[in-house]
């Protein structure tokens, strides 16, 4: 599991819908979805992203909301340089410097894939 599947975890949690039995095999074509990195998956259940991230112990410390470094520090995960130039990788983006523009464009491209994953995320943290 990558970096991104870490967060995905860390927010999604006790929300992923149980396992059920295969469908009976349809005649009819199966929707599929696809995120921005043209990989497709299957949304989970929709969580209240800045309810869930805000009840976190520590929240009201960090600025979650825009640095990429915080959200991860929140989340319990390392938010090392190293583990952000690999997140930024697997957000499709291999020229990741660390810059403020860098993060800046990081953070809200997580924001997004929490968002295509069926996270209800506030717009202005997609913008």
């Amino acid at each position: 599991m990558g970096i991104f599947g870490s967060i995905k975890d860390a927010i999604f949690g006790d929300d992923k819908p149980e396992k059920k039995p295969a469908p009976a095999p349809s005649t009819t074509p199966a929707k599929e979805t696809i995120n921005n990195s043209g990989v497709a998956f299957e949304p989970t259940s929709t969580v209240d992203v800045a309810e869930r991230l805000d009840q976190i112990e520590g929240s009201d410390r960090l600025n979650w909301r825009t640095s990429i470094v915080d959200l991860l520090k929140l989340l319990s995960i390392d938010p090392s340089y190293e583990n952000r130039k690999e997140l930024a990788g697997e957000m499709g983006r291999v020229d990741y410097e660390g810059s403020a523009e860098d993060n800046i464009w990081l953070h809200k491209r997580v924001m997004q894939e929490i968002a295509d994953h069926g996270g209800n995320v506030p717009p202005e943290l997609l913008q």
